[in-house]
């Protein structure tokens, strides 16, 4: 850090705030023993001392705010995240280890076998940094505190197959080809699911539940490589209305003026754009009284995010090579949303089938409430937090458990990059992807935990 604005905001301005908000709300020794600790925390990390940070400056920087505001009497949902952020700090540190260890154990060293690469001992620097980086001459816990220091400073390491790639740099390029992938589907499924599995348990017993249970149970376990098999000879080979595999058709991109991660990280942020225009909606929705003008807000609010969307796709220039992509993501899209959408159904009828016997829908029903205002507000709201706690995590786990599909389409992702790292024993990639899955699940669980508050106004922390 040499520029002399940041030294002054960082070394001065911001631990001034913390000191002067701490004074000013402080009212017992607790809180200043705590703040005494995340400023001498904070200061390791910004003077790089060695003996005031554990694994590295980052790591510190990570820590000294959850140690700052314990130092606060808080209470509610602000105690319960600050307390969910320090075990999530707890468990990552945890998980990390395990998944260090267990590649230790493992027969065979396999920075050995990497160092034996030709294209590394023909270079000395090379071969004597990656010595030192990985630490083969040192003992286990030197190495222990090696990986926890470098996955800290997100220095993964480098890849064995894809050499002199780095690992973040490859999570890096095929992370948004997956988000992009996935949380198109998992929304998609998500709402099918909900609103199918709300109607279907309201008129339970019905000739219309009755075929959705069989459809739902059909898809949920079906056979998925076989199923996507099916997919690909109907829609790709026979009728061929998408392509057989891949993300871009090569011939359509030789002389594109950028690349195709540009296109996927503006698409992904796309998608990001809408799905917070409809959360947006869903807000206002909730201010309103009337049906018709919830629906009117949440449909006022997508549309317009689909005009703004339309608007920037037609005036980048980037229009063309976006919708080749998109042309290649509806299929496997089609496959994710029929096998995804069935659990999510039968979740959602499961948990509304309960709801619908709890004594306040029966004081609704008495009170002589519209049967949709009865279903949609009351019924489905309380029994949307299990299908929700499954969207979240199910979202967060797609990372890895994109295997199989990422592999039947060739689409070049998290998943098939585990895939390929494990098969070719490339592993600081395989345990780069790993670790990241383990950071995306204990957020995915936070933000969930969070959701249930806003959710359920039974729920209290």
């Amino acid at each position: 850090m040499t520029n002399p604005v940041l030294i002054i905001v960082f070394a001065g301005v911001l631990p001034a705030l913390g000191v002067v908000y701490a004074i000013y709300k402080g009212k017992a020794p607790q809180n200043y023993i705590f703040l005494a600790i995340s400023l001498a925390l904070y200061y390791g990390a910004l003077t790089n001392f060695r003996y005031l940070y554990l694994f590295s400056p980052r790591f510190n920087y990570i820590l000294a705010p959850i140690i700052y505001f314990y130092g606060f009497n808080l209470s509610g949902l602000s105690k319960f995240i600050r307390n969910r952020l320090a075990q999530i700090v707890l468990l990552l540190v945890i998980y990390v280890t395990v998944v260090f260890f267990i590649f230790l154990a493992m027969p065979g060293d396999y920075t050995t076998k990497f160092l034996q690469d030709p294209k590394i001992r023909q270079n000395p620097e090379v071969y004597e940094r990656m010595k030192q980086l990985f630490g083969v001459d040192d003992p286990w816990y030197v190495k222990y505190y090696k990986h926890m220091k470098n996955f800290f400073n997100l220095e993964l390491g480098i890849s064995f197959s894809e050499y002199p790639k780095r690992v973040e740099e490859i999570i890096a390029e095929r992370l948004p080809r997956t988000l992009f992938l996935f949380l198109a589907s998992s929304v998609l499924s998500f709402l099918l699911g909900f609103d199918l599995g709300k109607r279907i348990a309201w008129k339970r017993g019905g000739l219309t539940d009755k075929m959705a249970t069989f459809v739902g149970i059909v898809f949920w376990t079906i056979f998925t490589p076989f199923y996507m098999l099916i997919l690909i000879w109907l829609f790709a080979v026979t009728l061929r209305l998408f392509p057989l595999s891949g993300f871009i058709t090569p011939a359509k991109w030789f002389d594109a003026p950028f690349s195709a991660q540009a296109v996927f990280i503006r698409l992904l942020l796309t998608e990001l754009f809408m799905l917070i225009m409809w959360i947006i909606g869903i807000v206002v929705a909730g201010r309103l009284k009337t049906i018709r003008a919830k629906r009117t807000a949440i449909w006022g609010f997508v549309i317009g995010g689909v005009v703004v969307a339309f608007i920037y796709w037609a005036t980048n220039g980037m229009g063309t090579y976006a919708l080749d992509i998109i042309h290649h993501l509806a299929l496997p899209v089609i496959a994710l949303v029929t096998l995804h959408f069935a659990g999510d159904m039968l979740v959602m009828r499961d948990t509304m089938l309960e709801v619908i016997k709890e004594d306040y829908i029966t004081t609704a029903r008495a009170k002589g409430l519209p049967d949709k205002v009865i279903r949609d507000k009351h019924a489905a709201r309380t029994a949307l937090l299990p299908l929700m706690t499954s969207f979240v995590i199910g979202l967060a786990s797609t990372v890895s458990g994109g295997v199989i599909t990422e592999t039947m389409f060739s689409w070049k992702g998290m998943g098939l990059t585990l895939l390929e790292a494990t098969t070719a024993q490339d592993t600081p990639l395989a345990i780069g992807c790993l670790v990241f899955t383990g950071v995306l699940v204990l957020l995915a669980h936070l933000v969930a935990d969070i959701l249930y508050a806003f959710l359920d106004p039974r729920i209290r922390y």
